[in-house]
């Protein structure tokens, strides 16, 4: 069976006809040549998706991207994924980090984007660590190390933070795309903060987060 992938066909398709293509392809399938994951991203609404189908979907690209095919999460616009993420529900985002692969996958690639989008014209010579656990069905540490106007993520910890972050998947991908504000989330006791606790507060606003 040929399969269609161009982008009027990808158009047409309902979510779980969309997902089952996924599946049934293969990563060296000729059908994949030159599929632009923006085109599939602006084609995803969370909010037509069901709570495993939104998994579902990220899972089957994951698995392309794996395979080879030119579809990994950091190939996709930066606006494409932040709406993808924002308007996932709460369920959906815990579906999605309920399974161990693709929780690392998500993570991995929001906090990598926190090191494309530093906003080294606000850092000017602030030096800090920041530890951020995200808790949920496991708990994962990164570390964000700001110094000479970069920031440098760790997936573990390797210098003493000068403020602890631990918060939900939930929670933190909100955070992470704009769609929530760390003082509210302390307010209302959704995130936690060990040490600097103005710092913590205001250290997202040395991010240029995207608009979803």
């Amino acid at each position: 069976m040929t399969i269609d992938l161009t982008t009027e066909a990808i158009a047409k398709l309902s979510p779980a006809e969309l997902i089952s293509t996924l599946r049934q392809v293969s990563p060296d399938d000729p059908a994949l040549t030159g599929v632009d994951i923006d085109v599939i991203a602006r084609g995803i609404d969370p909010r037509k998706l069901g709570r495993d189908e939104f998994a579902d979907l990220l899972g089957a690209l994951g698995d392309l991207a794996d395979g080879g095919a030119d579809l990994d999460l950091a190939r996709m616009d930066p606006q494409n994924f932040a709406r993808i993420i924002s308007r996932a529900s709460k369920d959906q985002v815990e579906a999605v980090t309920a399974r161990p692969g693709l929780r690392t996958r998500v993570l991995d690639e929001v906090f990598r984007r926190m090191e494309v989008h530093f906003r080294t014209d606000r850092a000017g010579a602030t030096r800090a660590v920041v530890h951020f656990k995200v808790t949920g069905s496991s708990e994962d540490l990164y570390e964000a190390i700001i110094a000479d106007a970069t920031c440098v993520i760790n997936k573990e910890a390797t210098r003493e933070p000068r403020a602890v972050v631990t918060l939900g998947p939930v929670e933190f991908l909100k955070l992470a795309t704009g769609n929530a504000s760390a003082p509210v989330l302390f307010m209302t006791g959704k995130l936690k903060v060990k040490g600097d606790l103005g710092f913590a507060a205001g250290f997202m606003s040395l991010f240029d987060i995207p608009k979803a």
